[in-house]
């Protein structure tokens, strides 16, 4: 079958060709699994934020990535790229316009602490892959702050100092005639493994990357945990690439480990990247997609911070407030909240309270009313702010504030200077609030 490739916006219905339509069977193989589905069926190929569906409020893992209506393809909240044999598939953000998507890499560079600058991209599916390699510092990080990986392996030695269990037929084969050395097998808790060869094979690979090696020795951290791990590798033979990909394609399970799972998925998702540019035959979901609430959110906290701004953290118990005085069974997490307001994050087009669901009123309600704060809004992605409205009962006013995103400029380097100016726009407004 001919090769498709997709370009649409989250949150739209987009139209399908008599020759998409040709592929309806390839796309419904990717619209009909829930994102928890998707999961399960532990494909490495495959990775999707946030990591634990299950500790954010929208509950992302029961939608589906998009769906199929009549001759539509319909969008939900995901955004990024997904692909499945020949058929690819970039989502990208409605709030802005282009064939550039900077607003979604600019908050992928601000909520993860990577540097693309210098980066040239597009939404095609070349440069989303090359965004992998920048977020690989990160992954690296995250995970050795658990310490270095370490399992069981099998080892086979020949030398004077027996160990473990003596391998008779391999002793006959070796030391004959005897010279003081015994051949034995032994089990070892080593840090020279399936998982750290894949990561070692992933810095090798990236180390000879024209536009990405920087990245390696952008920060002292970065430095350090390159050399942990190319220290603890001693066996690293760069002509082993596949069979160590191969043996990482079972996902690593051990509790504690946790966030080498993530790290794991992009490890084998860089090394396979050419792979999946120009093809992939077989029966393997691919791709990185991100749940838009939830970069919008992890995005704002990274500078409403300054602002005093608690952000809330399910996973952490951080930021919990308790619905009754004499009872902690149930309980709620705000987005954002300091000793004067409380804030909603939105990933929605509020261009007018017409477009506020009732839901929402009520949240933002609850939150003001159980921290006892007389004011509260929801922060979203449009450029103009809403008046405030005043609510009735006890009162209090909730407002819109909205941060303009969408800018046309000739590179990325001048979107993110017009983003900053908008960062500050929206500070200054949270601070002259009660003014």
């Amino acid at each position: 079958m001919s090769k498709l490739q997709i370009r649409t916006y989250d949150n739209r219905d987009y139209e399908l060709s008599e020759q998409e339509l040709c592929h309806l069977d390839i796309l419904k193989r990717l619209s009909e699994p829930t994102i928890s589905e998707l999961i399960s069926k532990e494909s490495p190929n495959l990775l999707i934020f946030p990591q634990d569906l299950n500790v954010y409020g929208d509950k992302i893992g029961d939608s589906h990535i998009f769906e199929i209506q009549d001759k539509k393809l319909v969008t939900n909240n995901v955004m990024g790229f997904i692909g499945y044999r020949n058929t690819k598939i970039s989502i990208s953000s409605r709030f802005t316009k282009g064939s550039n998507d900077y607003f979604l890499h600019y908050m992928l560079q601000k909520v993860f602490a990577i540097n693309l600058f210098d980066l040239q991209f597009n939404t095609d599916n070349e440069s989303i892959f090359n965004l992998l390699i920048y977020l690989f510092p990160t992954f690296l990080k995250r995970a050795l702050r658990q310490g270095i990986y370490r399992e069981y392996q099998t080892r086979r030695y020949n030398d004077p100092c027996v160990k473990g269990r003596i391998d008779i037929s391999r002793h006959i084969k070796l030391n004959i005639p005897f010279a003081g050395n015994i051949a034995y097998t032994t089990r070892e808790y080593a840090q020279d493994n399936h998982l750290t060869q894949l990561i070692r094979h992933t810095i090798e690979y990236i180390s000879n990357h024209t536009l990405a090696r920087n990245i390696l020795c952008n920060d002292d951290d970065t430095i350090e945990a390159i050399n942990v791990i190319c220290s603890s590798t001693p066996t690293y033979n760069c002509n082993q690439r596949t069979q160590i990909i191969n043996q990482n394609l079972r996902l690593v399970s051990h509790p504690y480990y946790s966030e080498y799972i993530p790290l794991q998925q992009l490890c084998i998702q860089i090394l396979q990247q050419e792979e999946m540019n120009y093809g992939n035959d077989n029966d393997e979901v691919y791709g990185i997609l991100f749940d838009g609430a939830w970069l919008w959110e992890e995005y704002l906290n990274t500078f409403l911070s300054k602002l005093k701004f608690e952000h809330s953290r399910n996973r952490e118990n951080k930021g919990r407030i308790y619905m009754f005085s004499d009872s902690k069974s149930v309980w709620c997490y705000p987005d954002f909240m300091n000793r004067d307001m409380v804030l909603d994050a939105k990933y929605k087009g509020y261009e007018s309270w017409a477009n506020v669901q009732k839901e929402d009123y009520y949240q933002l309600i609850t939150y003001m009313h159980l921290l006892g704060l007389s004011r509260g809004g929801y922060v979203v992605p449009i450029r103009n702010n809403l008046n405030h409205r005043t609510l009735n009962g006890t009162g209090g006013d909730i407002n819109i504030w909205g941060m303009d995103v969408d800018f046309q400029v000739k590179c990325f380097k001048d979107y993110c200077k017009l983003m900053s100016e908008s960062e500050y726009s929206l500070q200054d407004k949270l601070k002259n609030a009660d003014k």
